[in-house]
């Protein structure tokens, strides 16, 4: 019976720099679908704050593989699980005169069109696959 041998070397440096590269292309990823929701124009508005200023991705968590695209406001989560409102989809003006503007695409669950299952499901994995391969210099 013959023996085998082998010798593995582990290189750190660039298990570090591949693990820097996935964070940095977990950010990236974050951000490229903010920017597809809001440009999809499907979160209702009335001012654009909920997919303004009020709309943001948080990165903090990044390091440990995890970010989170968040709406504030009490009023997000009111909107998001009742698709039945009637969201307005073009310009309109309010009881006080007011004028604001619609999304075209306006409506609850407007994250729906990129999870599982959604028109975009495959928007984040190749968003991501992309940023990895360019910033991991795979």
């Amino acid at each position: 019976m013959k023996r085998v041998r082998s010798r593995v070397t582990i290189n750190r440096n660039r298990i570090n720099q591949i693990s820097q590269a996935a964070q940095a292309a977990l950010e990236q990823t974050a951000e490229a679908l903010h920017t597809e929701i809001v440009q999809a124009e499907v979160i209702p508005r009335m001012d654009g704050d909920l997919q303004g200023n009020k709309f943001y991705a948080d990165y903090s968590k990044s390091a440990q593989g995890k970010v989170k695209l968040i709406h504030e406001g009490p009023y997000a989560r009111r909107l998001y699980y009742h698709p039945e409102y009637n969201f307005h989809q073009s310009a309109w003006t309010d009881e006080q005169g007011k004028k604001h503007d619609g999304n075209p695409n306006a409506k609850g669950h407007w994250f729906e069109d990129w999870q599982k299952g959604g028109k975009y499901q495959n928007f984040v994995p190749n968003a991501f696959l992309t940023l990895l391969k360019r910033y991991g210099d795979l």
